[in-house]
Protein backbone atom coordinates (compact mmCIF):
# COMPACT_ATOMS: atom_id res chain seq x y z
CA UNK A 1 0.00 0.00 0.00
CA UNK A 2 1.48 3.30 -1.12
CA UNK A 3 0.75 6.58 0.57
CA UNK A 4 0.83 10.05 -0.90
CA UNK A 5 0.42 13.49 0.58
CA UNK A 6 -1.93 16.14 -0.83
CA UNK A 7 -2.04 19.77 0.32
CA UNK A 8 -5.52 21.33 0.26
CA UNK A 9 -6.43 24.94 1.08
CA UNK A 10 -8.37 25.04 4.36
CA UNK A 11 -11.43 26.76 2.83
CA UNK A 12 -11.64 24.05 0.13
CA UNK A 13 -11.22 21.01 2.42
CA UNK A 14 -14.89 20.13 2.90
CA UNK A 15 -15.66 20.22 -0.84
CA UNK A 16 -12.43 18.33 -1.60
CA UNK A 17 -13.33 15.54 0.86
CA UNK A 18 -16.87 15.34 -0.57
CA UNK A 19 -15.51 14.94 -4.13
CA UNK A 20 -12.92 12.41 -2.96
CA UNK A 21 -15.59 10.31 -1.22
CA UNK A 22 -17.87 10.47 -4.27
CA UNK A 23 -15.02 9.35 -6.56
CA UNK A 24 -14.06 6.46 -4.26
CA UNK A 25 -17.36 4.77 -3.30
CA UNK A 26 -17.97 1.40 -1.69
CA UNK A 27 -16.80 -0.48 1.37
CA UNK A 28 -13.31 -1.15 -0.06
CA UNK A 29 -12.36 1.85 -2.26
CA UNK A 30 -9.18 1.99 -4.34
CA UNK A 31 -8.07 5.05 -2.37
CA UNK A 32 -8.89 6.23 1.12
CA UNK A 33 -7.99 9.10 3.40
CA UNK A 34 -5.91 7.87 6.34
CA UNK A 35 -4.89 11.19 7.97
CA UNK A 36 -5.79 14.87 7.93
CA UNK A 37 -3.16 17.23 9.40
CA UNK A 38 -4.16 20.84 10.08
CA UNK A 39 -1.73 23.65 10.94
CA UNK A 40 -4.11 26.24 12.37
CA UNK A 41 -1.69 28.49 14.26
CA UNK A 42 -1.97 32.27 14.16
CA UNK A 43 0.27 34.27 13.98
CA UNK A 44 2.94 32.35 12.08
CA UNK A 45 6.62 33.21 11.71
CA UNK A 46 8.25 32.31 8.37
CA UNK A 47 11.98 31.68 7.89
CA UNK A 48 13.31 30.70 4.45
CA UNK A 49 17.07 30.54 4.06
CA UNK A 50 19.36 29.38 1.26
CA UNK A 51 22.93 30.24 0.36
CA UNK A 52 22.72 33.66 -1.18
CA UNK A 53 19.29 34.72 0.05
CA UNK A 54 16.72 34.84 2.81
CA UNK A 55 13.07 35.67 3.33
CA UNK A 56 11.42 36.16 6.71
CA UNK A 57 7.91 37.18 7.58
CA UNK A 58 5.02 37.23 9.99
CA UNK A 59 1.54 36.06 9.05
CA UNK A 60 -1.54 37.10 10.99
CA UNK A 61 -5.12 36.41 9.98
CA UNK A 62 -3.97 34.54 6.89
CA UNK A 63 -2.08 37.45 5.35
CA UNK A 64 1.53 38.58 5.37
CA UNK A 65 1.70 41.55 7.77
CA UNK A 66 5.50 42.03 7.86
CA UNK A 67 8.30 40.65 5.74
CA UNK A 68 11.90 41.17 4.69
CA UNK A 69 13.76 39.54 1.83
CA UNK A 70 17.37 40.00 0.95
CA UNK A 71 20.49 38.54 -0.55
CA UNK A 72 24.01 37.99 0.67
CA UNK A 73 26.86 36.74 -1.44
CA UNK A 74 28.11 33.28 -0.50
CA UNK A 75 30.97 32.10 -2.70
CA UNK A 76 30.58 28.72 -4.35
CA UNK A 77 33.13 25.93 -4.21
CA UNK A 78 36.41 26.18 -6.08
CA UNK A 79 38.72 23.57 -7.55
CA UNK A 80 41.82 25.23 -6.14
CA UNK A 81 43.85 23.00 -3.86
CA UNK A 82 46.06 23.46 -0.84
CA UNK A 83 46.03 26.75 1.03
CA UNK A 84 43.70 28.38 -1.48
CA UNK A 85 41.06 25.74 -0.93
CA UNK A 86 41.19 26.26 2.84
CA UNK A 87 41.11 30.03 2.48
CA UNK A 88 38.04 29.85 0.22
CA UNK A 89 36.33 27.42 2.63
CA UNK A 90 36.88 29.87 5.50
CA UNK A 91 35.55 32.71 3.36
CA UNK A 92 32.44 30.67 2.45
CA UNK A 93 31.88 29.90 6.12
CA UNK A 94 32.16 33.56 7.11
CA UNK A 95 29.80 34.62 4.32
CA UNK A 96 27.26 31.97 5.35
CA UNK A 97 27.49 33.15 8.97
CA UNK A 98 26.74 36.73 7.85
CA UNK A 99 23.71 35.48 5.90
CA UNK A 100 22.39 33.58 8.94
CA UNK A 101 22.96 36.57 11.23
CA UNK A 102 21.13 38.90 8.83
CA UNK A 103 18.11 36.59 8.50
CA UNK A 104 17.92 35.90 12.25
CA UNK A 105 18.23 39.62 13.03
CA UNK A 106 15.44 40.60 10.65
CA UNK A 107 13.11 37.88 11.94
CA UNK A 108 13.80 38.90 15.56
CA UNK A 109 13.06 42.54 14.69
CA UNK A 110 9.79 41.62 12.94
CA UNK A 111 8.69 39.46 15.86
CA UNK A 112 9.43 42.09 18.53
CA UNK A 113 7.37 44.70 16.67
CA UNK A 114 4.24 42.51 16.56
CA UNK A 115 2.32 39.87 18.52
CA UNK A 116 4.36 36.78 19.44
CA UNK A 117 4.31 33.96 16.91
CA UNK A 118 2.44 30.76 17.80
CA UNK A 119 4.22 28.55 15.23
CA UNK A 120 7.11 28.57 12.80
CA UNK A 121 7.42 27.67 9.11
CA UNK A 122 10.94 26.91 7.91
CA UNK A 123 12.43 26.12 4.54
CA UNK A 124 15.55 26.22 2.41
CA UNK A 125 18.94 24.88 3.47
CA UNK A 126 18.58 22.66 6.56
CA UNK A 127 21.96 23.55 8.07
CA UNK A 128 21.53 27.30 7.60
CA UNK A 129 18.03 27.15 9.11
CA UNK A 130 19.37 25.16 12.09
CA UNK A 131 22.09 27.80 12.59
CA UNK A 132 19.51 30.59 12.48
CA UNK A 133 17.27 28.82 14.98
CA UNK A 134 20.17 28.60 17.43
CA UNK A 135 20.27 32.40 17.30
CA UNK A 136 16.47 32.61 17.82
CA UNK A 137 15.66 30.59 20.97
CA UNK A 138 12.28 32.33 21.34
CA UNK A 139 10.94 30.62 18.20
CA UNK A 140 13.08 27.46 18.12
CA UNK A 141 10.68 25.53 20.36
CA UNK A 142 7.47 26.51 18.58
CA UNK A 143 5.40 23.99 16.60
CA UNK A 144 6.76 23.98 13.08
CA UNK A 145 6.02 23.02 9.53
CA UNK A 146 8.97 22.25 7.27
CA UNK A 147 9.02 23.17 3.57
CA UNK A 148 12.55 22.33 2.49
CA UNK A 149 11.58 21.82 -1.16
CA UNK A 150 11.10 25.55 -1.87
CA UNK A 151 13.34 27.41 -4.38
CA UNK A 152 15.52 30.46 -3.63
CA UNK A 153 13.79 32.72 -1.09
CA UNK A 154 12.09 35.72 -2.66
CA UNK A 155 8.82 37.51 -1.91
CA UNK A 156 6.77 35.31 -4.26
CA UNK A 157 8.32 32.19 -2.69
CA UNK A 158 7.47 33.58 0.76
CA UNK A 159 3.83 33.95 -0.33
CA UNK A 160 3.88 30.37 -1.68
CA UNK A 161 5.29 29.20 1.67
CA UNK A 162 2.42 31.00 3.41
CA UNK A 163 -0.17 29.18 1.30
CA UNK A 164 1.52 25.81 1.83
CA UNK A 165 1.92 26.43 5.56
CA UNK A 166 -1.80 27.05 5.99
CA UNK A 167 -2.75 24.09 3.78
CA UNK A 168 -4.30 20.97 5.29
CA UNK A 169 -2.15 17.91 4.59
CA UNK A 170 -4.26 14.92 3.61
CA UNK A 171 -2.59 11.50 3.51
CA UNK A 172 -4.12 9.12 0.96
CA UNK A 173 -3.53 5.38 0.91
CA UNK A 174 -3.73 3.69 -2.47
Amino acid sequence: MAERLVEVAPDRLTAWLDRFTANNPGPDPAQRVVAVDRFDHDPLALLLLRRGGYAVGLVAGGSLVAHKTGTRYVQSRTKAGGWSQQRYARRRGNQADELVDAAAGHLARILTDRAPAQALVIGGDRQLVADALRALPEVAGLPRRELFDLPDPRLDVLRTALERARAVRVTIEE
